[in-house]
């Protein structure tokens, strides 16, 4: 039995760029169209020509996509204006693009009260804007705006907007849950009515996230006959997101109910690459990724007490709904205060650390590993850290070189320009089997000065840390008062683009960074095979 068509549209470029903080620049959007072009989306809504220089630029030529459509946003003609006097429209018909994709208002009281106009003259002008876009061989679609709650004020106006946007030739007439307030069961009844009027394959979804239920409100309407599906990567978009295709792309593949039903435009091997699709996207923003996101979250497959655990161990599905693997993500037993012997030898085992169950010295790492978590040490969040510490204790870490002395030092002066800077300078002195090395280096702050200096000059250990650097670094103080504790998480990078987590903790912010970077330095020997 053949299964119907679903298709995805992302709009993480134009309706994404709205999150606050979010600021894409041209080249961004350049690596991000392509990377949901090779993930298999169907649309890619790549900005509003016009609007800005840069989504001006960027359609200024088509990608060149392997599977995705690119589609342009924009309004349809302003009231009282003809389709072909009005700038606005002349800037999204005159977009290098595959597909248009117009936004008009579908709530009377949004007509009456944003657009100033009349129920007629909004219809009218859906009209002549799909008909001058499909004039020019476009295909098609339509965001009604503000549907859901139009349709509960109004239903034969909103109803009459979707039509008229049908009737007049729009491919896609998208039904949008603008403010996000609507509820699944209200979606699935909405759409199921809609449907006698527009076929379902013609179409979508746009839902908000100011309930949270987004992904559902979206699942809801595809049962009611929706066949298009717009969200955006990480759930991005302005106040509380959008639809997160991160999560709605492997429930259309896993779920029975979907996956028996319909097919996307994702396969198998390309939804793989998913969890490296979500943190490319937070990589360029630079935003910490959500942990707890799901299927492709750090936490998303993770078990942290010994019970859950030791179930894990005989049968992933005791606590998984899906495998990780089809996601990219994996599977991770934490170690932390809850640990038993279990969680340690499993976390072992995926960090392919060698050991012998016997061995007493698992029984001593187990009760380290509670003593550090209970001195403010976080392994569950630095695997790294967990790993140079699993080995030292089983005794596989040589001591590459050894740090004999360092110093930090916070000047603020005027430089050459008569500005008034703060620059941090650090020496540190180490010592590489008898050579006593000595680098000093400047940097934005002190972390950064030692950072630098540290990685400067080690010796013959210096070709395999050449390409190590410092992406991401997060302090917080345990307890407060004059004796407080600070942790410092350190995430690095290499030359082939793995990353990794270091801690540090210490009464002193500078001892607990300097911790994590060493750890951070060792791991990379370790991890590159160098030799003491």
């Amino acid at each position: 039995m053949s299964r119907e068509r679903l298709y995805l549209f992302d709009t993480t470029l134009r309706d994404g760029a709205q999150t606050n903080g979010v600021d894409f620049t041209l080249q961004d959007k350049q690596v991000i169209a392509g990377m949901l072009d090779a993930l298999g989306i169907d649309y890619v809504e790549g900005g509003y020509p016009g609007a800005n220089p840069t989504d001006t630029e960027f359609f200024s030529r088509k990608p060149a996509f392997d599977h995705a459509r690119f589609t342009a946003f924009g309004m349809t003609r302003r009231p009282g204006r003809s389709a072909s006097n009005d700038p606005g429209l002349a800037g999204i018909l005159e977009a290098k693009a595959d597909a248009i994709c117009f936004v008009a208002k579908s709530s009377a009281y949004q007509v009456r009260v944003a657009l100033e106009t009349t129920n007629e003259e909004n219809l009218a002008s859906i009209r002549d804007s799909v008909a001058a876009a499909k004039a020019l061989g476009r295909e098609v679609m339509v965001d009604c705006e503000h549907f859901f709650d139009g349709y509960k004020e109004n239903r034969d106006y909103a109803l009459a907007c979707a039509t008229a946007a049908y009737e007049s030739g729009a491919r896609w007439v998208v039904l949008c849950d603008t403010n996000g307030g609507t509820m699944p069961h209200e979606i699935e009844t909405i759409v199921a009515d809609v449907v006698n009027h527009v076929p379902g394959a013609h179409l979508g979804i746009h839902a908000h996230n100011d309930t949270e239920q987004a992904v559902a409100n979206s699942l809801a309407a595809v049962r009611a006959g929706a066949r298009q599906i717009q969200g955006t990567l990480n759930g991005l978009g302005e106040r509380c997101g959008n639809a997160n295709l991160c999560s709605l792309i492997p429930t259309l593949k896993l779920k029975q109910e979907f996956a028996d039903r319909f097919e996307i435009g994702v396969t198998t091997e390309k939804m793989a690459t998913l969890m490296k699709v979500s943190r490319t996207l937070d990589d360029m923003l630079n935003r910490a990724p959500n942990r707890h996101a799901a299927y492709v979250g750090e936490s998303a497959f993770v078990t942290k007490t010994g019970i859950h655990a030791s179930a894990v161990m005989k049968d992933p599905q005791t606590y998984e709904h899906v495998l990780p693997e089809l996601v990219g993500n994996h599977r991770k037993v934490l170690v932390s205060d809850q640990a038993g012997r279990s969680n340690v030898i499993a976390e072992l085992d995926r960090a392919g650390i060698v050991y012998d169950k016997s061995d007493p010295r698992l029984t001593r790492l187990v009760e380290e590993l509670k003593e550090r978590e209970a001195a403010g040490f976080a392994y569950e969040s630095a695997n790294a850290s967990f790993d140079l510490l699993a080995r030292r204790t089983l005794g596989k870490v040589p001591e590459y070189f050894k740090v004999e002395q360092f110093d930090v030092n916070v000047e603020q002066r005027y430089n050459a320009n008569g500005q008034r800077v703060t620059v941090a300078l650090a020496v540190v002195k180490v010592d590489v089997d008898g050579e006593h090395l000595i680098s000093a280096a400047e940097g934005n702050g002190p972390v950064n000065a030692l950072d630098v200096a540290l990685r400067k000059d080690l010796g013959k250990y210096q070709k395999y840390i050449d390409g190590l650097k410092l992406i991401d670094y997060r302090v917080r103080i345990l307890n407060g008062g004059t004796e407080a504790v600070t942790r410092v998480l350190i995430e690095s990078e290499d030359e082939t683009g793995e990353s990794w987590t270091t801690v540090g903790v210490s009464p002193n912010i500078i001892d607990a960074s300097f911790q994590a970077l060493m750890d951070s330095v060792f791991y990379k020997l370790v991890k590159s095979g160098a030799q003491a």
